[in-house]
């Protein structure tokens, strides 16, 4: 991985974290640390939860004179505010010095969404990017609550979504497709749920509609085991798992049950450790790598598109430069990077626009007026590979290019890892800070497979079917069994039904979130957590297929 964040996070295996002897974690001066509000020092208020700390304002508004009251009334009242909004999203167990480093990406997301789901402002227009990523279906059942209060206070709120709950609670669904990039960009369906499913031309609808199969073979593995034993990193309750080598395995759990901890802060902190801070982890010896695709944002630097972020964009040059016209005019396959100084434009730099510079106000970012948006001179957009120029290849989806490419077999390769991850409809110079996050984290996967040249690998994945459309996450699955045929072992965290219910093994995480959770409420195969599971993720698991049974 590339990106900043994760670098400085595999730096940590190289440093001692140990609590300040000075204030012993408190963070304040002594004078600060000893002053106290009715028996209450800041740094104790500090570590209560979020409802606990409710609590305590309301004991505090008692024990105040009117006087005192008239003092601090606003302040109570923003305090109140502000904990309320977060609470009712579900997040009373977050507590004040919890770093926002250590939130999953579900209790991020509703952090994010507090403030703006409890105004009472009417009269809006709420337009809200996939509001339940990272959120358990019991969660998304109280977002959909809130989303309707919005709704009844008269306003009106838009959302872009593949949450089938979701779909079923709208009151108008517009179905755009029929397929990705080029291949959408029309209407294909409109109206509730129910009037979706009776319209031939909507894929939604028709995919919804359609009986699911369930599968009722799993994998057993290859006999051995990943052990963690005495996880008890943040709210994780000295828990023991065994994780099956050879599998494809979920861990499920409502939001905040300590399932991003268990897999990325002590499996992933693992390597080359026994132990780290008592959380012992054994098995993972065996493994040529340990590659983790979390939720963190790819580079988005300007000059990044995917032909180079996929590292395919050199293998085109090759060919360009290789061919007898560019030979003929003394060109290379340095002189097609739009990068470098050469057979670039050198008056935007490579990058087909130019940036106009508007003072107090946002820049405005214009077409070249010299190469009019082409990124390269003339002399190298004269160089055609069968009837195309290099900008007309960037220009390209991934799909189109695959096609062109007949009979390179390294280029396809590169090609159609990035369709297996759904991520066909792409064009090859399409920048990387256009990306949506659920694309970013595939495009990471599909960067890891290209380099993976063989390995036997244990891949940590947070949530991958981020921003897929359920028919994107059945192709998504073909690949991840794929990867697991080819000998890895694949442990992904999700909540999406159709992945818990084609793994090979589940470990349920709960019963809740925050203090309320870090347990091991279930494991077994989704067979077994359908017939005797007894945990908030069985139930719902149950309700997604008697569902698409209703369907």
């Amino acid at each position: 991985m590339s990106d900043k964040g994760g670098d400085s996070k595999q730096l940590n295996e190289y440093f001692d974290f140990d609590t300040c002897p000075e204030c012993m974690g408190e963070r304040l001066a002594e004078l600060s640390r000893r002053v106290t509000v009715i028996g209450k020092r800041l740094p104790e208020l500090s570590v209560l939860s979020l409802e606990k700390l409710y609590e305590w304002l309301q004991d505090l508004e008692d024990s105040l004179s009117d006087a005192e009251h008239r003092l601090v009334e606003a302040y109570l009242l923003d305090l109140r505010t502000k904990i309320q909004r977060i609470v009712n999203v579900g997040l009373g167990y977050l507590s004040l010095d919890r770093q926002t480093i250590t939130l999953s990406g579900g209790e991020l997301q509703r952090v994010k969404l507090a403030a703006a789901l409890d105004s009472d402002l009417t009269g809006i227009i709420y337009i809200m990017d996939e509001p339940t990523i990272g959120l358990h279906p019991k969660d998304t059942e109280g977002m959909i609550a809130i989303l309707k209060k919005l709704r009844d206070m008269g306003n009106t709120v838009i959302v872009i979504e593949h949450d089938p709950d979701v779909m079923a609670q709208a009151d108008y669904i517009v179905d755009i497709g029929p397929g990705s990039g080029k291949h959408g960009g029309d209407i294909i369906g409109t109206g509730t749920l129910e009037e979706l499913n009776k319209q031939e031309t909507s894929v939604t609808g028709a995919y919804l509609k359609k009986k699911q199969q369930e599968p009722e073979e799993f994998r057993k593995g290859t006999g051995d085991v990943i052990e963690i034993e005495n996880a008890n990193l943040y709210n994780l309750n000295n828990i023991d798992v065994r994780i099956p080598i050879g599998c494809l395995v979920s861990v499920t759990g409502v939001s905040g049950s300590g399932k991003s901890t268990l897999v990325f802060e002590v499996l992933a902190a693992a390597r080359g450790k026994s132990s780290i801070s008592g959380n012992i982890v054994t098995g993972i010896q065996q493994f040529d790598q340990i590659v983790t695709i979390e939720q963190s944002a790819i580079t988005r630097m300007k000059r990044s598109n995917i032909a180079t972020y996929s590292e395919v964009y050199a293998e085109i040059r090759k060919i360009f430069g290789g061919l007898k016209e560019a030979k003929d005019k003394g060109l290379s396959s340095k002189h097609f990077s739009f990068n470098t100084p050469g057979g670039r434009c050198e008056n935007c730099e490579g990058l087909g626009y130019v940036t106009s510079n508007m003072l107090f106000f946002t820049d405005i970012e214009v077409t070249c007026p010299v190469c009019g948006g082409k990124q390269f001179n003339d002399e190298v957009l004269s160089v055609k590979y069968k009837g195309y120029t290099i900008k007309d290849i960037l220009q390209m989806s991934v799909e189109e290019a695959f096609f062109m490419f007949h009979g390179h077999p390294k280029i396809q390769r590169i090609l159609n890892l990035l369709k297996d991850v759904g991520l066909g409809y792409l064009e090859l110079g399409q920048s990387l800070t256009t990306l949506s996050g659920g694309e970013g984290q595939r495009l990471k996967l599909a960067k890891e497979l290209i380099s993976n040249n063989g390995k036997h690998s244990l891949y940590l994945m947070d949530e991958p079917t981020t921003g897929l459309h359920p028919i994107d996450v059945e192709n998504f699955l073909t690949l991840l069994n794929r990867m697991v045929d080819s000998g890895n072992t694949v442990i992904v965290v999700e909540h999406n039904q159709q992945i818990i219910k084609a793994s090979d093994w589940i470990i349920d995480l709960g019963p809740e979130g925050g203090i309320n959770g870090g347990k091991v409420v279930f494991t077994g195969t989704p067979m077994e957590m359908l017939q005797k599971g007894d945990t908030v993720t069985a139930d719902f698991l149950r309700k997604s297929i008697s569902t698409s049974a209703e369907f």
